[in-house]
């Protein structure tokens, strides 16, 4: 098979056509030329360079001789085209009516960019699409919300929002909670490793070796977590960890206590100790409102790297695999820093790197 002759590329150029060809934003067009000339300085075969480019004769010779007339400023395409024409502002008012007040004839519960186009008639894919891009509109997406039903919302949000921000002078403030109900899982079938070309993969299959909760107390100011493992959820078992909390501090250390408004929070047993403990203070979350706390964060990330994907024998290997975690977490905390973006919207957490 005759042999393409080489390009004589200077490093310069090599390294531009280089670049283009690893673009993520680059037409699809000129990776595709810069790709040619690469493949030609190779001395790639005319069959070959068809069969990968998926071109004919004429691409490579058109391009080829450009190339070595004009080099880098030969690339581009003579008549790139033009900018696609914009949708009149009456045609954006109808698409987007029907978008938002309108739905599908068919019974499904939004609308698809094809659906709309053809519901309209004479109106294009391409130009729903960029109406929609345009103004932000994005049917395909549905988020969750829960409105909290706290007569004392605003009231109670405020008082855990300033222990984060302007938290008391010479006093530790964690956020506690429980992580209930976690279940030891393990797998019937054995794991398939990650390996080159495949995702990692458990058996579909599993087997429950019964269930553990976990304790946590997240210190706002260090990002410390303490943790404990119980069997079961009950008001007894938060007031031994609340107990821990107090030993683990210096005596008569103030210490406030942010929770949620679980029953096993506000027992007779709870108030007790209390009474006996005058430094604890406790502070509790609106209703629905358990994004106020800043554990769940940490338990988003505990439930990601550990449990997800965990496969755990027993419950003794899961509670072992759980403190382990939180061991290593503590080596190296982070604090999560509250603050207001737009205060009359929302609140946004920020973790600290």
């Amino acid at each position: 098979m005759q042999h393409m002759g080489k390009m004589n590329l200077t490093d310069a150029e090599r390294d531009k056509l280089l670049t283009a060809t690893r673009s993520r934003t680059a037409r699809v067009a000129d990776v595709r030329r810069a790709k040619l000339i690469l493949m030609l300085e190779e001395g790639q075969s005319r069959d070959t360079i068809m069969q990968r480019l998926e071109c004919d004769s004429r691409f490579i010779s058109r391009w080829s001789s450009r190339f070595l007339s004009e080099r880098l400023a030969g690339m581009y395409a003579r008549h790139p085209g033009r900018a696609p024409k914009q949708p009149p502002a009456k045609l954006e008012a109808r698409v987007l009516n029907y978008t938002l007040r309108r739905k599908p004839s068919d019974g499904s519960t939004h609308w698809s960019s094809y659906k709309l186009s053809a519901e309209l008639g004479d109106v294009s894919v391409s130009a729903v699409q960029r109406i929609w891009r345009k103004h932000n509109v994005r049917p395909q997406r549905l988020d969750r919300h829960m409105v909290s039903n706290d007569p004392d919302f605003e009231t109670k949000a405020a008082d855990v929002i300033g222990l984060y921000l302007n938290p008391p002078a010479h006093a530790v403030v964690f956020c506690v909670d429980e992580k209930t109900a976690i279940q030891a899982l393990d797998r019937k079938d054995r794991m398939l490793p990650l390996s080159s070309g495949r995702a990692e993969s458990h058996g579909f299959e599993y087997k429950r070796n019964g269930t553990l909760s976990l304790f946590a107390a997240l210190n706002t100011a260090t990002g410390q977590v303490l943790g404990k493992t119980a069997a079961r959820h009950t008001s007894e078992q938060f007031v031994a960890f609340l107990t821990d909390i107090v030993a683990s501090q210096c005596e008569r250390q103030e210490i406030h206590v942010i929770c949620d408004n679980v029953s096993s929070h506000k027992t007779q047993r709870v108030r007790d100790f209390l009474v006996r403990h005058g430094n604890v203070r406790m502070h509790f979350t609106p209703t629905y409102s358990s994004w106020l706390n800043q554990v769940e964060n940490w338990f988003s990330r505990i439930q990601r790297d550990v449990i997800t994907r965990g496969v755990f024998t027993s419950v003794q290997d899961l509670g072992r695999k759980l403190m382990r975690y939180i061991r290593e977490h503590n080596k190296n905390p982070k604090p999560i820093k509250w603050k207001y973006d737009d205060p009359s919207r929302r609140i946004r957490q920020v973790l600290i790197q």
